[in-house]
């Protein structure tokens, strides 16, 4: 028999019994519909770490003044200033990977500009800062290694910093207030938006670093080191070399922990991603259960139907069908059943991505091979799921299936 006849046959059969043959496709199109939707937002969560990441800066390195112990308290990332200027300018000398580097004190201050105030991140940073950062300036200019030498107060202040305190005036030229010191804002920053943690990183006001430890923090030491290497090939050589470093001048001996801690930008965004992909694991080892369910629906309901016709098949092998025949026609019906609930799955797939992008504001991301991998799938459970029922349906006896009542 021609596969063109089979096939008008096998969906003829399946038109008979429209609603069975709906309900036996739920289980696929929930299962692929599932998939779709979860690819589309683990991938779209992945892009905008990737987004954040990138937003870090280009190749960069970060040093926080690391895990101490002091009295059998064990402190993290930061909780103890282990790092000096030195060790900045000694990673910078001595380094060759090494292309900027930016000594960081970070803290939060109020700020006031005339009769408003605003509580927000400050920042003490270097010039190089804002380079390795590749964040650029909507107007204004950066302070130059002069001012930082001589701990001058100038800032340069965030977008949203300058929204609260200035509105819509330009903030460029005008003076500020830090913790009673007036400060001349010399640069405003184009908008970055939300971190990495989910802050904003626009609510921002960054000012020399020496300006910070001098005249609004009083710290000696340092919260954490900014670094870029040369190169990404070069990133991993650096990491090696300023930890070799940085271990000489704390005369850290061996085998004793660190008091500082190095990190690349590539474990930072492998660091974010984890979670994620745990995450990815979990609801998708839900939808390939969903789509287990639906390719067992798929033989029960075959199976079924080749009771329900074994008259059929009889007549039909009795006038001159062979096995393969009525082994293709079932195959056919479940990879029908399959397909078109994978066709059907992959649009509730991306209607659910769309939908949570809108309401929730959610991002996302369903890749075409993801579309192609889901049908194909589907399609694969149908012959799968299909191929036992199709092969008992051709091995019946001719004679006892036209004697079945």
């Amino acid at each position: 028999m021609k596969l063109a006849a089979t096939l008008r046959i096998a969906v003829r059969a399946l038109r008979r019994n429209k609603m069975r043959s709906v309900l036996t496709m739920l289980g696929i199109i929930i299962g692929v519909g599932a998939v779709i939707a979860i690819v589309g937002l683990t991938s779209g969560a992945q892009a905008q770490v990737q987004a954040q990441i990138s937003s870090l800066g280009k190749n960069m390195i970060l040093i926080f003044s690391g895990s101490t112990t002091s009295s059998g308290v064990r402190t993290g990332w930061g909780a103890a200033g282990t790092l000096k200027i030195e060790d900045a300018e000694a990673i910078e000398r001595e380094v060759p990977g090494v292309v900027g580097v930016s000594p960081e004190i970070r803290s939060t201050a109020q700020v006031a500009a005339g009769n408003q105030n605003w509580t927000t991140q400050l920042l003490g940073e270097g010039p190089d800062y804002f380079e390795m950062r590749q964040w650029a300036l909507a107007g204004g200019a950066i302070f130059t290694d002069q001012e930082v030498r001589a701990a001058s107060k100038v800032a340069v202040i965030g977008r949203t910093t300058a929204t609260q305190l200035f509105g819509s005036a330009d903030p460029v030229g005008q003076m500020i207030r830090v913790k009673n010191v007036p400060f001349l804002i010399t640069g405003l920053l184009k908008p970055k938006g939300m971190s990495l943690m989910g802050s904003d990183q626009d609510d921002v006001l960054i000012v020399p670093y020496t300006t910070a430890m001098k005249r609004l923090t009083g710290d000696v030491k340092l919260r954490g080191i900014n670094v870029q290497g040369a190169s990404d090939e070069a990133l991993p050589r650096a990491q090696q070399q300023i930890t070799a470093l940085l271990r000489q001048r704390h005369r850290i001996a061996a085998g004793m922990d660190d008091d500082f801690t190095v990190r690349g930008q590539q474990e930072i965004a492998e660091m974010a991603s984890a979670t994620a992909k745990i995450l990815t694991s979990l609801l998708g080892a839900v939808a390939g259960v969903s789509l287990l369910v639906g390719g067992i629906g798929i033989m029960n309901i075959m199976l079924v139907s080749v009771t329900e016709r074994t008259r059929e098949i009889g007549i039909r092998l009795a006038v001159g069908a062979h096995g393969r025949d009525i082994l293709l026609q079932f195959l056919i019906e479940a990879v029908t059943l399959s397909a078109v609930g994978g066709v059907l799955g992959i649009l509730l797939g991306l209607g659910t991505s769309e939908i949570l992008a809108r309401t929730a504001g959610w991002p996302t991301h369903v890749p075409v091979m993801a579309v192609v991998v889901s049908f194909c799938f589907s399609g694969v459970i149908g012959v799968v799921f299909g191929l036992y029922p199709a092969w008992k349906a051709a091995s019946l006896d001719p004679i006892d299936a036209l004697r079945y009542e």
